[in-house]
Protein backbone atom coordinates (compact mmCIF):
# COMPACT_ATOMS: atom_id res chain seq x y z
CA UNK A 1 0.00 0.00 0.00
CA UNK A 2 2.97 2.43 0.78
CA UNK A 3 5.03 1.65 -2.62
CA UNK A 4 1.72 2.08 -4.34
CA UNK A 5 1.61 6.12 -3.09
CA UNK A 6 5.07 6.47 -3.66
CA UNK A 7 5.09 5.68 -7.38
CA UNK A 8 1.69 7.38 -7.41
CA UNK A 9 3.32 10.52 -5.83
CA UNK A 10 6.36 10.68 -8.56
CA UNK A 11 3.63 10.23 -11.52
CA UNK A 12 1.68 13.37 -9.46
CA UNK A 13 5.06 15.05 -9.46
CA UNK A 14 6.45 14.26 -12.92
CA UNK A 15 3.05 15.14 -14.70
CA UNK A 16 2.13 18.58 -13.01
CA UNK A 17 5.45 19.67 -12.02
CA UNK A 18 8.14 18.84 -14.39
CA UNK A 19 5.85 18.68 -17.56
CA UNK A 20 5.04 22.59 -16.76
CA UNK A 21 7.24 24.24 -19.33
CA UNK A 22 6.07 21.44 -21.94
CA UNK A 23 2.49 22.50 -21.60
CA UNK A 24 3.20 26.01 -21.82
CA UNK A 25 5.31 25.20 -25.57
CA UNK A 26 1.82 23.20 -26.36
CA UNK A 27 0.16 25.87 -26.25
CA UNK A 28 2.33 28.88 -28.69
CA UNK A 29 1.53 29.01 -32.65
CA UNK A 30 5.01 29.97 -33.48
CA UNK A 31 7.17 26.85 -34.68
CA UNK A 32 10.09 28.23 -33.91
CA UNK A 33 8.82 28.73 -29.95
CA UNK A 34 7.53 25.47 -30.09
CA UNK A 35 10.86 23.38 -31.02
CA UNK A 36 13.56 25.64 -29.44
CA UNK A 37 13.73 22.89 -26.56
CA UNK A 38 14.89 20.53 -28.66
CA UNK A 39 17.16 22.61 -30.51
CA UNK A 40 18.47 23.03 -27.06
CA UNK A 41 19.21 19.71 -25.81
CA UNK A 42 20.29 18.76 -29.51
CA UNK A 43 23.34 21.21 -29.21
CA UNK A 44 24.11 20.42 -25.84
CA UNK A 45 24.54 16.76 -27.01
CA UNK A 46 26.18 17.53 -30.14
CA UNK A 47 28.80 19.89 -27.49
CA UNK A 48 29.09 16.37 -24.99
CA UNK A 49 29.97 14.02 -28.23
CA UNK A 50 32.69 16.01 -29.47
CA UNK A 51 34.12 16.76 -25.85
CA UNK A 52 33.85 12.83 -25.61
CA UNK A 53 35.60 11.92 -28.98
CA UNK A 54 38.31 15.08 -28.01
CA UNK A 55 38.77 12.31 -24.26
CA UNK A 56 39.25 9.23 -26.32
CA UNK A 57 41.28 11.01 -28.77
CA UNK A 58 43.38 12.11 -25.49
CA UNK A 59 43.61 9.12 -24.11
CA UNK A 60 44.59 6.88 -27.33
CA UNK A 61 47.38 9.40 -27.62
CA UNK A 62 48.43 8.64 -24.37
CA UNK A 63 47.64 4.73 -24.15
CA UNK A 64 45.84 5.03 -21.04
CA UNK A 65 42.40 2.80 -20.29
Amino acid sequence: MISTNIFRAIADFCTNILFIPYDVLRFTDGWWTSNIVNAIFISIGLVLLFYWLGRLQSFRKTENE
